[in-house]
């Protein structure tokens, strides 16, 4: 009996340990947690500096062409763009040809658009004669930074303009080609225009 009693206290004394909470007496505040070590952060081998702000590349233009056989020399190009339906602008002087902005800078990859008229009530323009190229002859066209690049003649041709061989013009090509476009065939009175384009095509020869 005895034993048996002694047995039970001793788990109730045990028992009120192992749930029995230490509280700090008032007006001490516990102790703080140990800080964590701080991580290692690895050495500064240089200052920080903030990128340079790089200016934008400076895109070339088409600035000029020479055409031997014509007798084009260092005449100055204006720049052409399209109207509302899509359409290229034609220079507005007979006497200078103008590029295309929408289509390659001359050298590089893709075609380089150049329009002129053949002739106006004034007189001739600058490709009166553009008919008269022949594969082998040599076209220069100048840029805005000096580089001068040069094509040859690969291929003459006249097409209805109202099958304009669009996408063999100004689609994409393997390397830096030329297009000359100007007016030819026969002429309309009635509607006072051409019936069709001379377009004339190049291939890169070289760059100087």
């Amino acid at each position: 009996m005895r034993v048996a009693l002694a047995v039970a206290v001793l788990a109730v004394l045990v028992g009120s340990a192992v749930v029995a909470v230490r509280t700090p007496p008032p007006g001490i505040a516990p102790a703080p947690a140990a800080a964590a070590a701080p991580t290692a952060l690895p050495p500064v081998l240089f200052d920080p500096v903030a990128p340079a702000l790089q200016p934008a590349a400076a895109v070339a233009t088409a600035t000029r062409l020479d055409v031997p056989r014509l007798r084009i020399s260092r005449s100055s190009l204006t720049e052409l763009g399209v109207d509302a339906a899509g359409v290229l602008i034609p220079p507005s002087s007979i006497a200078v040809a103008g590029w295309f902005t929408g289509s390659a800078v001359p050298g590089e990859v893709g075609p380089t658009v150049i329009a002129g008229h053949v002739d106006s009530s004034e007189g001739p323009g600058i490709f009166y004669r553009l008919d008269t190229l022949r594969p082998g002859d040599l076209v220069t066209v100048g840029r805005s930074d000096g580089v001068a690049i040069r094509y040859r003649v690969t291929d003459v041709v006249s097409v209805p303009k109202d099958a304009f061989p669009t996408r063999q013009v100004y689609g994409p090509t393997p390397g830096p080609e030329l297009r000359l476009i100007t007016c030819g065939g026969e002429f309309d009175h009635s509607a006072r225009r051409y019936l069709s384009n001379v377009v004339v095509s190049a291939v890169y020869a070289d760059a100087s």
